[in-house]
């Protein structure tokens, strides 16, 4: 059995960084992506929620999180994963989300929790 690193729920519904992206001028006028104003929001109250340890995870890992939607709308799983990620390493939880550090998503799903909608992120080490 692997040990449980962190584990947090996050209120709120999920959202992607890839849904409704904005493109932008940068001060050169050199044209960028942005993510959505909505995943900006669901970013910072995420941020709110989280207990930062006191050293960033850099070993390899497993990244459960169960999303819990507010509808039956499609929902991209690999886009929410990809949000969650990089949600954990700008709160310091994970060193980076690369394969090395993220190694699995075991476990990670989408289900449906019309008055609580959340995500339930549990990081537990991997077996060698």
């Amino acid at each position: 059995m692997t040990d449980l690193l962190w584990y947090a729920t996050l209120k709120g519904a999920p959202r992607t960084k890839k849904n409704h992206q904005q493109i932008l001028k940068n001060r050169s006028g050199r044209p960028f992506v942005a993510p959505s104003k909505e995943f900006l929001v669901y970013q910072e109250q995420c941020l709110w929620q989280i207990r930062t340890p006191r050293r960033a995870i850099s070993e390899a890992v497993n990244v459960k999180a169960v999303y819990y939607m507010p509808d039956h709308r499609r929902v991209d799983l690999v886009n929410l994963l990809e949000a969650t990620c990089d949600i954990l390493v700008k709160a310091g939880v994970l060193a980076d989300d690369c394969a090395t550090i993220v190694a699995a998503h075991d476990g990670s799903r989408v289900l449906l929790d019309r008055k609580r909608p959340r995500v339930e992120i549990e990081i537990t080490g991997m077996e060698e």
